[in-house]
């Protein structure tokens, strides 16, 4: 799967980008049942209660068939056509959502580094918790940055709610659905159930230069699973490791390496696997 200069130039200006049906009914079975079974069997599901929510890190590393998705030709070709197909595979979370998530980015780089590619597992609508994006806002420069304004308080600060702020997108979608956004991006969700299931890929760029590791560096120290109290030995399991084929592990290799730098006391050292 190749994007088009369209696609690429709106990503570039927007910070997001849909893909509608990108998965069939038959692969959406699947991925759901696998999801089902990891956040079940190595996280909390079970006793959810929509109370608050249920997440797990890793996600996709907990199931070789999940892993796979690693090697989806479209998912390497819309990775590769934005960071690069050198690119790193930076873990993900799974969850069971509850409630409002409010806006906000998961980064603040200066340029272009992290992307999240994000499957939503039912069906969601603008009142019932889908995906709501700040377009433009992965620039540091824009005026949802720039303004200083904290977005969740504009009922106090502006008079309406924070889901009714003029040109915010509501990304509706339905499983199957992949939606892919910059770091950057101001995100949230509104009016949902209290058992929305998404699961994320986090990528970003592979680091060459000192300032490039420095900053590979800085995203393993905090969005690895140890950072959100997921301990399991290192950046991946050994299911996503052992399974993996040689292009999947040129996409582990440099976060597989440099964990152990990051969280030596947290790290089972092992080599990587030979093809």
């Amino acid at each position: 799967m190749q994007l088009s200069d369209k696609q690429l130039s709106f990503f570039d200006t927007f910070g997001y980008l849909g893909f509608p049906k990108l998965f069939t009914s038959q692969e959406v079975s699947w991925i759901i049942e696998e999801f089902e079974m990891v956040i079940h069997t190595c996280g909390n599901g079970k006793n959810h209660d929509g109370s608050a929510r249920t997440m797990i890190v890793p996600t996709i590393d907990h199931s070789s068939k999940l892993s796979t998705l690693l090697d989806d030709s479209r998912i390497l070709g819309i990775a590769s056509a934005i960071l690069g197909d050198d690119f790193n595979y930076g873990s993900g979370d799974g969850n069971y959502y509850s409630g409002d998530t409010g806006w906000h980015p998961d980064g603040g780089y200066p340029e272009l580094f992290a992307i999240k590619l994000a499957f939503y597992l039912d069906s969601l609508k603008s009142d019932t918790g889908c995906l709501r994006v700040l377009p433009g806002s992965h620039r540091l420069d824009s005026y949802w940055r720039t303004s200083n304004l904290d977005w969740n308080q504009s009922q106090d600060l502006l008079g309406i709610l924070p889901a009714e702020i003029p040109g915010n997108v509501a990304l509706e979608t339905n499983p199957g659905d992949l939606v892919v956004f910059d770091h950057n991006t101001f995100h949230s969700a509104f009016g949902g159930s209290s058992r929305r299931r998404m699961f994320t890929i986090n990528l970003h760029k592979h680091g060459k230069t000192e300032e490039e590791l420095a900053r590979v560096d800085g995203y393993i120290k905090h969005h690895c699973p140890v950072a959100h109290g997921f301990k399991i030995g290192g950046m991946y399991t050994d299911i996503i490791l052992d399974t993996a084929t040689p292009e999947r592990l040129r996409h582990l290799e440099q976060c597989h390496e440099r964990h152990a730098l990051v969280h030596p006391n947290d790290t089972i050292i092992r080599p990587l696997p030979t093809p």
